[in-house]
């Protein structure tokens, strides 16, 4: 599978605004977390990006989704497929659902 292939079935288990909008404030967490980690030099934080980016992911999946998160079967286009969507959604590109 291409990441072109799976990116529409990514949106589509993304398709609550709210899974959205905590899977880019997920996303923005992790990455001030992985430079602040990279700065201080202080790689406890890059364990707490881990946290920071995952677990309101997933939780979002299973509460307001109701489905299993992709980042299980394809972690690597899961993690492209978060930077795509956060994008989508700041351009205002993603249908409001």
């Amino acid at each position: 599978m291409t990441f072109e292939e799976f990116l529409p079935q990514y949106l589509d288990a993304h398709a609550d605004r709210r899974t959205q909008v905590v899977h880019a404030l997920g996303t923005a967490s992790a990455l001030a977390l992985v430079t602040a980690a990279a700065v201080r030099r202080k790689p406890q934080l890059f364990a707490a990006a881990l946290v920071a980016g995952y677990l309101p992911a997933w939780l979002s999946h299973f509460v307001i989704e109701g489905n299993t998160p992709k980042t299980f079967a394809y972690p690597l286009f899961s993690l492209r497929g978060d930077f795509v969507m956060a994008y989508k959604l700041v351009r205002g590109e993603l249908p409001a659902t």
